[in-house]
Parts: C-alpha cells; sequence; structure tokens
C-alpha cells in the first residue's frame, strides 16, 4: 500500500498537494480525476487527442453535432455522486431526459417490441408476442434484480485484488447463473424466439456475446427497470463538458494534444510519465484509463509478470464497431430516439462476428436519433442520426480502407428501405468509424470497441485489476479493467478507487 506524507498546502505558494497524473480522458479518466482531486490530490489529466471524452467525443459538421460514442445514461447516481463530491448538484450543469421507451426493437419483418420501463406496457408487450411468457418474463426480471443486487450493488464498486476475493463471490456467482451464458439464463425463463432476443441483447452494449457472455450480465434488465435510461440534453458531449468542469474547479488541469509515450518506473513504482515530445512528468500515482491492453503492452513496455504479451495475444477481445453518423435536410418524426434494427440471424450473426471474425452480408444495427429528444443538435428542420454495426475486431483482416464506404452503402440501402424513407435524396453529411479508426485515435488492441470481452474468465479478478499487480502506485479504470465496459460500469472503476488509492488528505 502506498504511503504519502501529505504537507498542507501554502495557499500562496506552490500548490504542494500529492500529484496524481491521469492518461486518458474517457468517462472512467474524467471520473477518477473528480474522486482523486476530492481525496487531496493534485490532478493532471492528459488526453492525446484535440478534445477530452476519449470514446464520447463529439463530432460537428455542417451545423449538425454528433455523439462519437455512448448515447444512453443509466445509473445516473454514478454521475449525480461525482458532482456532490464537488460540492454541485449535476442538474445545475446537465439535464437527463427519461427515455420511453427505452428502445424500439424492430424485426426483420416489420413487428417492433417496445422496450421500456413501465411494468404494466411490458407485460402487455411480453402478452403481445406470447402470451405463454408473461410469467416467466416475470420470473426473469425477480432473477435480475437478484443479480443486480450482488453483481452491480454489492460487487460493482469493490476491488478483486486476490483469488481470495474471487472465491468468497464463486457460491453467489453459481447460485446466480453465471457460469451460464446470458442467453441461457434468458431461455430457462422464456420459451418465444424474439422475446429470448429483446431481453438477452443487452451485452452487445458492452462488447459481449449473448451466447457467451456471463449470466451476471442479465443484471442490465433490472438495472434499466431501477433507475430508467436517459439522455443529456445537448449530447453526451454535455457530461464531459461538466466533468472537466468540475476537474478544473478543483484546481485541476486537463492537457488535450499530450500523447503519453511511457510511464515511468524505478524501483517496480510508476514515478510519472514521459511525452511522447520528451516532456517528462513527475507523479505520486499514475491513473491509466487508457486501453489495459495498451497501459500494459505499450505504456510499460511489455515489462509485466501477468499481462505478457504473450497471454494479452491470448485473450479475448470484444468485437469492433463501424459508426456512421450522417444527417438529413428533412424530419423522421415516426422513428424513435434509440431503435434496434434486429437483421434476419441472430446467433449464427454473432458466430460470424466473435468466432469467424467474418463480415457478413447481413446486420444488425442500433439506430440513434438524438433530434427526436433535442432538435437543437441538427438545424431546423433537420434530423441527426448514428447508426452502429456491431463488426469482427480487427483480428478478421479487414482492410477498412476499402470496405468502409461500401459497407456504409449497403446499411443506408437498408435504412432506406426500411425505416428512412428517402434517404438517398434527404442526406446532407456523413462521416464513419471503423474498427480501423478505434485502434488509430484510441489506441484499442485490435480495434475493439469495449476492451476484453466480458466472458466470466475476463470478469472480476481474471480482469485486469484497479490496482496494478505489477507496478506500485498505478492505477488502471475503463472499460478495460474491472467492472467492465458501459457507463455505469467505467464510472465504478473510478469509485474502486477509493478503496485501493490511499487518500492524500491523510498525513503520514
Amino acid at each position: 500500500m502506498l504511503t504519502l506524507a501529505v504537507k498542507p498546502t501554502d495557499a500562496t505558494g506552490p500548490d504542494a498537494r500529492p500529484h496524481a497524473v491521469v492518461i486518458g480522458s474517457g468517462f472512467g479518466g474524467l471520473a477518477a480525476a473528480i474522486r482523486l482531486g476530492a481525496r487531496g490530490y493534485r490532478v493532471t489529466v492528459l488526453e492525446r487527442l484535440d478534445q477530452p471524452g476519449g470514446r464520447a467525443r463529439v463530432h460537428r459538421q455542417d451545423g449538425f453535432t454528433f455523439d462519437a460514442g455512448p448515447t444512453i445514461v443509466t445509473a445516473p447516481f454514478l454521475f449525480e455522486e461525482l458532482w456532490r463530491l464537488c460540492g454541485r448538484a449535476m442538474h445545475e450543469d446537465v439535464a437527463l431526459v427519461p427515455m420511453q421507451p427505452f428502445y424500439r426493437i424492430r424485426f426483420e419483418d416489420g413487428e417492433s417490441f417496445a422496450y421500456s420501463g413501465d411494468r404494466a406496457a411490458m407485460r402487455a408487450e411480453v402478452a403481445r408476442f406470447s402470451p405463454d411468457d408473461v410469467t416467466g418474463y416475470e420470473r426473469f426480471m425477480a432473477h435480475s434484480e437478484a443479480v443486480c443486487r450482488v453483481g452491480f450493488e454489492r460487487l460493482g464498486h469493490v476491488p478483486f485484488g486476490s483469488v481470495g476475493a474471487m472465491l468468497r463471490i464463486a457460491p453467489d456467482l453459481l447460485r446466480l447463473s453465471g457460469h451460464r451464458s446470458v442467453y441461457d439464463v434468458v431461455a430457462r425463463f422464456i420459451g418465444d424466439e424474439r422475446l429470448r432476443t429483446v431481453f438477452s441483447f443487452h451485452p452487445l452494449l458492452i462488447g459481449g456475446n449473448p451466447f457467451r457472455a456471463s449470466g451476471i450480465y442479465c443484471l442490465i434488465a433490472h438495472l434499466e427497470r431501477q433507475w430508467g435510461v436517459h439522455f443529456a440534453m445537448g449530447g453526451t458531449g454535455r457530461l464531459v463538458d461538466g466533468l472537466c468542469g468540475l476537474i478544473r474547479g478543483q484546481g485541476g488541469t486537463i492537457r488535450c494534444g499530450a500523447d503519453v509515450a511511457r510511464i515511468r518506473v524505478e524501483g517496480g513504482a510508476a514515478t510519472g510519465v514521459a511525452l511522447a515530445d520528451g516532456e517528462s512528468i513527475p507523479a505520486d500515482i499514475v491513473v491509466s484509463n487508457a486501453d489495459s491492453a495498451f497501459t500494459y503492452g505499450t505504456l510499460l513496455g511489455g515489462r509485466t509478470r501477468r499481462w505478457s504479451a504473450r497471454r494479452l495475444a491470448r485473450a479475448a477481445s470484444s468485437m469492433g464497431l463501424f459508426v456512421w453518423y450522417f444527417g438529413t435536410r428533412r424530419k423522421y418524426p415516426e422513428v424513435d430516439h434509440h431503435m434496434i434494427l434486429m437483421g434476419p440471424r441472430y446467433r449464427a450473426l454473432l458466430q460470424d462476428i466473435f468466432d469467424r471474425k467474418h463480415l457478413a452480408d447481413d446486420f444488425s444495427l442500433y439506430l440513434h436519433r438524438p433530434t427526436a429528444t433535442d432538435p437543437l443538435l441538427a438545424p431546423p428542420g433537420c434530423d441527426a442520426f448514428y447508426v452502429l454495426a456491431p463488426v469482427p475486431n480487427l483480428a478478421g483482416g479487414q482492410d477498412w480502407a476499402r470496405l468502409a464506404e461500401p459497407y456504409r452503402q449497403r446499411i443506408a440501402h437498408f435504412l432506406e428501405g426500411s425505416v428512412l424513407p428517402g434517404l438517398s435524396d434527404a442526406l446532407v453529411t456523413s462521416r464513419v468509424t471503423t474498427p480501423q479508426d478505434f485502434s488509430d485515435d484510441f489506441l484499442s488492441f485490435r480495434g475493439s470497441g469495449f476492451g476484453l470481452e466480458p466472458v466470466l474468465t475476463q470478469s472480476a479478478w481474471f480482469r485486469p485489476h484497479n490496482r496494478s499487480e505489477d507496478v506500485a502506485n498505478l492505477f488502471l479504470v475503463g472499460a478495460g479493467t474491472h467492472p467492465g465496459a458501459g457507463l455505469p460500469g467505467v464510472l465504478s472503476s473510478a469509485r474502486v478507487l477509493d478503496s485501493v488509492v490511499p487518500d492524500a488528505r491523510v498525513r503520514a
């Protein structure tokens, strides 16, 4: 355990608080900076791109505003807690609007399921598809609640720094079907195949294959019903701006265009970072919000025991993402804020993506229309969209420089023939992000969208720890560490720091 001798700050001299450097300004890094600032550290956040946010950066183009990554907020209390740590209220800076329905799931035949937090409405939707499954749905939601109470509320912010900690929860994991896949758990309760799809797709939101992601992720269904699904007015980028304001209000610094080349290690402990331009920044502790594989494989030069280059090469990565951002000169009021457009295959498509690493001719899509809630994200009379397709990560060997435009055209053709008639004539602005961009921009291992795949053997103790196993004074947050991807996951990874990083306000 790191022990810091904290000196009282001289109000008229330099800031004498212990210095914490945070590498990366994704939500995990920003939340970590705030928590460290609240516990007496002087914090510097280093971001290699030209704006903070990481995967949650913002694209502004031709009068349209596009959130690049996360689009929904669940468990908003995790954000509210960060504002409270700074003596402020979140609503002073960011307005969250509840979504109703959460999503509309559209099947290939045009039939759709309105997925919401309204219990009576959900029972009615289930009955409309399969009356015999209403009781099974209720039992599944009771199971989801039990899993959420253990997997998220009790363990989501608990560090797993020892095998013993993992063994202590093993009985709970077995009792709650953590050894089964999400799909298998859902299938125990629900018989209709379309409803099995509706209640098992959630792992895809955090980079997992529903047919092998641990059944512990069934907790997401209850988490959404308990705390709702929300949208930040102005886009998710408003949350990034708000968090950056909190950091600066604590006396912290955020530096963009600061490319960290390596973490400096002396005597087995992190002592700061070296930037690509040669600048050296000393620190008492270092927190990496970079991809965990990049942290161990590059920033530490592979000089680690547990997360060696060989082990990283054997690890299973989450899928890649193809994202098309586009704006139209007309509005589509019949399209919901969040839609999931299912293709003709479910299990077989996921096998192509995760196992064969094959870019299939068909796809399933997540369509986001933020202007359904906030018209100011587009010029008057226009709509902003992004559509996301899960695709193989770069281990599939696809040449996205060649494939991106034909793939975009196939998606556009599908959308025009289904939910966005007249799209080709209405299109006024466009840009794409591919797995290659995830690798180039975010230094994501294999260009994956969410870091390590969330299977049981890569969860909790089996995942990179929040406190480095190899280097003292080095800590990890974000999607690639415990508890995992998604906004609740990365915010909880920062929450873990309260348990593993010494409080700088306590004098030695």
